[in-house]
Formats: structure tokens, C-alpha cells, sequence
């Protein structure tokens, strides 16, 4: 029987931790039961469960991230205005500008899109996924370097 304490399963952390290593992924989450979801992430060294309650409700946390250091002004105000136009990475994954090495890319800045136009790709366990447009607009910034590795909820393209 798995070890649980405040309500988290103990054993679950640790053969997420392990499926970390042996697949050199830097984050995964997973939903358990009853909305609880559960992310371990390499880069923070960081174990989060998610509690389906009210806002106020604490979540489990880990001396890792008192550690981690707060983000300075500047970066919050400018990832403000970022992110509510941004388009942000499905998954975790390597991102690529164009369909192929050496072809045009799918988007550059100032461009138009169309909803459901393909925007980038991103490979995520041996598997290339088209990321659609979710609405119509003009391409204002492209925020990552073709074949950069990106993070679930990483700001990739801003469409306004």
C-alpha cells in the first residue's frame, strides 16, 4: 500500500521522479483523483499537488521553493503584457519554426494567421504535433529559437 501523507501519495512522487530520469523530461504533472494533480519538475526541483478546493486552500510545497528566486519587476510586467496575447506551449517538447530543416518556417513576425493555421511544431516523445492558431491576427513576436526545448505553458508566439 502506497505511503500517504497530507493526502498525497508518496510512492506516485517517486515513480514520477523516476519516469523524469529515465526519460529526461524537466516536468510532469498527472491528475490522480478527485482533481488532484500532481507535477514534479526538474528544473524547480519543485513537487506541487493541486487540491481541488478554495483559492486560500495551501498546497503541498517543498523547501525547493522558498529557494527559487522571485521574479523582478521588470520580468513580471513585461511577461504580463506577454501573456495575454501569447500562445503558449501545450506540452512539454522540442519547438520548431519550419515543417523540415532548411524549409521556410510555418509564421514570422508581422505576418497574418488564421485560426487553426499552423503555427510551429512541437516534438514531444518521437512525435511531431502541428500547434494551430487558436484565433486570427497578426504575429507580433516569436519568443523561442527553432529546435529550443520548451515547457508546458511556456509563452511561444504572440498573436494580436
Amino acid at each position: 500500500m502506497a505511503v500517504k501523507k497530507n493526502g498525497v501519495d508518496q510512492q506516485l512522487i517517486r515513480d514520477l521522479a523516476g519516469i523524469l530520469d529515465e526519460t529526461r523530461l524537466t516536468e510532469i504533472e498527472v491528475e490522480v483523483e478527485d482533481g488532484i494533480r500532481i507535477r514534479v519538475s526538474r528544473q524547480s526541483s519543485a513537487v506541487q499537488a493541486v487540491l481541488p478546493a478554495a483559492p486560500s486552500q495551501p498546497t503541498a510545497h517543498t523547501p525547493a521553493q522558498d529557494a527559487a528566486p522571485a521574479a523582478s519587476p521588470s520580468t513580471r510586467e513585461q511577461s504580463a503584457d506577454t501573456d495575454k496575447n501569447a500562445i503558449p506551449s501545450p506540452m512539454v517538447g522540442t519547438a520548431y519554426r519550419s515543417p523540415s530543416p532548411g524549409s521556410l518556417p510555418f509564421v514570422d513576425i508581422g505576418q497574418s494567421v488564421e485560426k487553426g493555421q499552423t503555427l510551429l511544431i512541437i516534438e514531444a516523445m518521437k512525435t511531431m504535433n502541428q500547434i494551430p492558431s487558436p484565433r486570427a491576427g497578426v504575429v507580433k513576436a516569436i519568443l523561442f529559437e527553432d529546435a529550443q526545448p520548451v515547457e508546458f505553458g511556456e509563452p511561444l508566439i504572440v498573436i494580436e
